[in-house]
């Protein structure tokens, strides 16, 4: 019988050759079909006269490498949210980081002439990190400390002050909804690579967070009195994870826009595989993170052709299937 290092190890092989089907059907399945030969000859020989090697370099290839960062980072921030919290049912927008970031795209194209994917970033990762201090801010007890419970209710009061908020201006200024639609519902859809270059030294400090707090997110799930009893600083380690999340979260929201469940779902499913240790779970969720949003915006090319639906719908069908089961099975075990 293999040990459990070992079919963990075998299951994260698994999973890597799944992300990379989930890449490549990502890359060659949509409105225009590419074969393998057309996809070698574009990767060795670029044509800039042949449509399908356009179509490659220009949208297929940026929109799977946005969609593989996104869906990644989403899932590891939730993972590690509900290790924080200790809440199976957290998730990033727990902490209102889509709905400040939803909220200040608003006021900016409101305000601002802005109106393209570039113009919102900024503004959304600027509103996701006011929103997940905001919370932060409102959930500390007198002593400093942070209760699951009190994170919580800060999160959703101020998912729905936002949300309140957002929904006021964009009934006051309609046109600006129009312009903005897209990002709402969320898309990695008509995203340049150029976008995710100012963003890859935030993604590189959450992940070396990742790494270097990995065991001691083990030690969380203990508790804060067991941590403390093994030497470490439950409060210090908390809020490093969570400049981790704000950071993942917060860089996948303004690239991409509101994608919600992925950060919900994908960490119980690698939870069920891999166990609850840390050094597999996060690595695990960021594959099958990766992997379900490749595969959802295939999904999104064929399901009102020639149209697509923005990938944001997508995973909204496939998750709240999935939260209504959850939220039964809490409910039972409680």
């Amino acid at each position: 019988m293999l040990s459990e290092q070992a079919r963990n190890g075998a299951g994260l092989t698994l999973a890597v050759l799944v992300a990379l089907g989930a890449f490549l059907a990502n890359v060659m399945l949509g409105t225009t079909e590419i074969s393998w030969a057309t996809l070698l000859a574009s990767l060795a020989h670029y044509d800039p006269t042949q449509v399908a090697h356009i179509v490659l370099r220009t949208e297929r290839f940026p929109r799977a490498v946005i969609a593989t960062l996104v869906g990644s980072s989403l899932a590891i921030a939730g993972a590690l949210m509900q290790t924080m919290t200790r809440n199976p049912l957290a998730s990033p927008g727990l902490l209102g980081i889509n709905a400040g970031a939803m909220f200040f795209v608003v006021v900016a194209v409101s305000l601002l002439p802005l109106h393209s994917p570039a113009d919102y970033i900024w503004a959304a990762l600027f509103g996701a990190l006011a929103a997940a201090l905001l919370v932060v801010a409102l959930s500390r007890g007198p002593l400093g400390e942070f209760a699951p419970l009190r994170v919580v209710l800060a999160g959703v009061a101020v998912t729905a002050m936002f949300v309140s908020l957002s929904q006021g201006l964009l009934i006051v200024d309609q046109q600006s909804f129009e312009s903005v639609l897209y990002w709402l519902a969320g898309s990695v859809s008509g995203r340049e690579l150029s976008l995710v270059v100012p963003l890859l030294p935030l993604f590189g400090i959450a992940l070396v967070l990742c790494g270097l707090l990995v065991k001691h997110a083990n030690a969380l799930m203990l508790g804060d009195d067991m941590a403390a009893g093994l030497g470490l600083r439950a409060g210090t380690i908390k809020l490093l994870l969570g400049l981790a999340v704000i950071l993942l979260a917060g860089s996948s929201v303004a690239l991409a826009g509101m994608i919600g469940f992925i950060g919900l779902i994908v960490p119980h499913m690698a939870r069920s595989l891999f166990g609850v240790d840390h050094r597999w779970l996060l690595p695990a969720s960021a594959l099958m993170g990766a992997s379900l949003l490749l595969l959802a915006d295939v999904l999104s090319r064929f399901v009102m052709p020639p149209q697509e639906v923005p990938v944001g719908v997508i995973t909204a069908l496939i998750g709240t299937p999935w939260f209504i089961y959850l939220a039964r099975r809490q409910q039972v075990s409680s």
